[in-house]
C-alpha cells in the first residue's frame, strides 16, 4: 500500500540483474471480503500478476509481503494457497528462495512474517536463503534488515529504503542469482 515491498523487490531485482540473471517482478491481486468481487486478469498499471506458470518457470524465487498483524498479507496468502498443484508435483523443489517484508514499526512482526514465507518455501522443498552477516550493512542498519531476509521499516510518509536496507536487499538478490545460476548449471 505504501510501496515499501515494491521498493524491496526492485532492490533485490537490481542485485539479481547485477549478477547476470533476468529478474521478473510480479504482484498478486487484492482479495475482497465480498465473494462476488473479482480483480481484472491484467492490472491497469504496475507489475503483472503472478501466475503458477511464473513460479514453475523460475530459477529462483524472492517472495515478499507487507506485514499485517505479524503475518503475510491476505492477498499473498490467498495466492500461495493456490500453489498446491506445484507442491504435489515438486515443481519448486531445490530452487533457491528468499523472503522479504516491510512493517510499519520496528516491532511490527518482520521476523515472524519472514518465517511464514520461509515455511511456505520449505513445504515446497526450496533451498532457503537469508541475508547473512557477511553483508556488512546488516551490522549497521538501525531500521530494516534481518538475517532471515531483507526488510524495511516503513510509514505512510516514508516508503523509501534506507541505504542499508537497499544494500541488504541488493546483496541478497546477488546471492539468490548466484545460487540459482549454480544450480541451473548442474
Amino acid at each position: 500500500m505504501t510501496g515499501s515491498v515494491k521498493n524491496l523487490a526492485h532492490a533485490i531485482a537490481d542485485g539479481v540483474e547485477d549478477a547476470g540473471m533476468e529478474a521478473k517482478i510480479r504482484t498478486v491481486p487484492r482479495v475482497s471480503a465480498k465473494s462476488e468481487a473479482t480483480e481484472k486478469t491484467i492490472p491497469d498499471a504496475g507489475e503483472m500478476y503472478c501466475s503458477l506458470e511464473d513460479l514453475a518457470n523460475c530459477a529462483g524465487l524472492a517472495i515478499g509481503s507487507p506485514t499485517r498483524f505479524g503475518s503475510m498479507a491476505a492477498p499473498l496468502k490467498y495466492f500461495l494457497d493456490s500453489t498446491g498443484e506445484l507442491w504435489s508435483r515438486n515443481i519448486l523443489e531445490n530452487r533457491p528462495g528468499l523472503a522479504f517484508t516491510s512493517t510499519g514499526s520496528m516491532h511490527g512482526g518482520q521476523e515472524i512474517t519472514l518465517f511464514g514465507l520461509i515455511t511456505y518455501m520449505l513445504h515446497h522443498g526450496m533451498i532457503v536463503l537469508g541475508s547473512p552477516y557477511s553483508i556488512k550493512e546488516l551490522h549497521h542498519t538501525t531500521f530494516g534488515g534481518t538475517p532471515y531476509g531483507p526488510s524495511h521499516v516503513s510509514s505512510k510518509e516514508n516508503a523509501v529504503l534506507s541505504k542499508e536496507e537497499y544494500l541488504i536487499a541488493f546483496q541478497s538478490g546477488v546471492r539468490l542469482a548466484k545460487l540459482a545460476h549454480s544450480i541451473a548449471r548442474q
